[in-house]
């Protein structure tokens, strides 16, 4: 072999390997923030301190090196609040645009779940118009990894939600699910997923039924592909974990704050494929895990 060619291929392993030889990546979650210009008195919630709040978040997460900084849905609360006056729909998209502003300070990747709470208010394209993004569920890849992005603020008959004042249950509708097949079998990298209500509860809500209606279907869609290996959601305000089907679940406590008070609340997750674990940093309410996939 001529030195030339030699050289070339050198060249060529080189950057395969640079280009998948990635074995970790560092996430920075934040799950319900509800940030808000008026306090839930009945619900004891404390909102309009939500900038602090994510600001300390945005600097822990940079001082940690993460690659990419998510939040898991209810950024907002939307107007609705136990105890107080509504006041008027139109500054909640206000509200919106400011959260973004700080989040996006993050030196890095930024990504966002979309919520139920989000929706009492502003249209999904109003959101979108929010945060640039084109589609309200997506994937995107990160140092030899696979991400997807869902949105499951649907109703029973597959309706999109917006401007619909109260609701806590979703649905990823027939169209999403068909995008997420495709999406997922195009893709051999090991995937992680998103998702605001948690797909492994199936506790009865006031309003009856579990957080996704249809969450059966969906996880036979992600246990039954090979390459996902997490799903992360929040809704639930608790840190909780579990795996099905060789799947892991977790759901990330809320940043949102309450007059005992709540301590500053995130999860820093390290996913690494040479020791196949998934690494938990939790502050505040967020448990500290550690498991194998």
């Amino acid at each position: 072999m001529s030195y030339r060619r030699l050289f070339l291929a050198c060249f060529l392993v080189v950057s395969v390997f640079a280009l998948c030889g990635a074995e970790s990546v560092r996430l920075a979650l934040i799950a319900d923030v509800h940030a808000h210009d008026t306090n839930s008195p009945n619900e004891r919630k404390v909102m309009i301190n939500w900038e602090e709040r994510v600001n300390a978040f945005i600097t822990a997460a940079e001082g940690w090196s993460a690659d990419a900084a998510i939040s898991l849905g209810d950024f907002v609360n939307g107007r609705f609040v136990m105890g107080a006056d509504l006041g008027e729909p139109e500054r909640i998209l206000g509200i919106l645009d400011q959260t973004i502003e700080v989040f996006s300070a993050f030196d890095g990747p930024v990504h966002y779940v979309i919520g139920n709470h989000e929706v009492y208010d502003l249209s999904k394209s109003q959101i979108l118009d929010a945060t640039g993004e084109a589609s309200t569920y997506y994937s995107f890849d990160l140092n030899g990894f696979h991400f997807v992005i869902l949105d499951a603020q649907f109703d029973k008959n597959e309706n999109d939600y917006g401007h619909i004042a109260w609701m806590v249950q979703g649905l990823v509708p027939t169209v999403e699910l068909e995008w997420l097949k495709q999406d997922l079998a195009a893709t051999e990298l090991p995937t992680v997923v998103f998702i605001h209500q948690p797909l492994d509860s199936d506790f009865e809500l006031l309003a009856g039924g579990p957080p996704v209606y249809n969450h059966l279907e969906v996880r036979t869609v992600l246990e039954g592909d090979g390459d996902v290996i997490a799903v992360f959601a929040g809704h639930d305000h608790d840190s909780h974990h579990s795996v099905i089907n060789d799947v892991h679940y977790f759901t990330i406590a809320s940043m949102v704050d309450h007059d005992d008070p709540t301590p500053l609340t995130w999860a820093f997750v390290t996913i690494d494929t040479e020791s196949n674990t998934i690494l938990v940093d939790g502050e505040g309410l967020q448990s500290d895990l550690e498991v194998s996939f």
